[in-house]
C-alpha cells in the first residue's frame, strides 16, 4: 500500500525529478483538467473534491512513510490547487498558461491566508489546504485578467 501511496503522492514520479517537482506537479494537471472538462459544472466540482480526498490521503501517507514533513517530491497537492485555477477556465492556451503562471506564482509566494494554511496545518491537510488556497487566488486572478485582456485586444 505504501508503494501505491507514494505514486500517487508524487504524481506518479514526477515529483522525483530533479529539479522544480512543484512544476511538474502543476503540468500534471493539465491532461487531468482536459479529462474532467468534459463534465458537466457539478461532475468537474465532483472531480476537484476526488483529486483532493485523495491529495489528504497520500500526501499525509506520504509524509509519515518519508518521515519528514511536507516533503518536496510530493507534488499531488499541485494537482488539486491547479484544478482549482482552472474552473470555468476557457478552452484556450493562454487561459491555461495564465492559470498556470498565476497558480505557480501563489504557491511560491504564499500571500495570506495561503501562508496561514501552509503554517498552522499539518499532514496530509496541510499540505493540500495551501494549494488549494492558491489554486483560488489564481481562480480569482484569472477571472478578472481574462475579460480585461479580452478588451484591450491582446487576445
Amino acid at each position: 500500500m505504501d508503494r501505491l501511496y507514494m505514486a500517487v503522492a508524487t504524481g506518479f514520479g514526477l515529483g522525483n525529478l530533479p529539479k522544480a517537482p512543484g512544476t511538474w506537479g502543476t503540468l500534471l494537471a493539465l491532461p487531468v483538467h482536459y479529462l474532467i472538462v468534459q463534465l458537466p459544472p457539478s461532475g468537474y466540482a465532483s472531480a476537484i473534491a476526488i483529486v483532493s480526498l485523495i491529495a489528504i490521503i497520500s500526501a499525509g501517507a506520504a509524509e509519515k512513510i518519508m518521515d519528514k514533513p511536507d516533503p518536496g517530491c510530493v507534488v499531488i497537492d499541485e494537482v488539486a490547487g491547479m484544478l482549482i485555477a482552472m474552473i470555468a477556465i476557457p478552452a484556450h492556451p493562454i487561459a491555461w498558461l495564465l492559470a498556470f503562471i498565476l497558480f505557480r506564482l501563489f504557491d511560491i509566494l504564499k500571500p495570506f491566508p495561503v501562508n496561514f494554511f501552509d503554517q498552522r496545518f499539518h499532514g496530509g491537510l496541510g499540505i493540500v489546504m495551501d494549494d488549494l488556497m492558491a489554486g483560488l487566488y489564481a481562480f480569482g486572478a484569472l477571472q478578472l485578467l481574462w475579460p480585461l485582456l479580452l478588451k484591450i485586444g491582446w487576445l
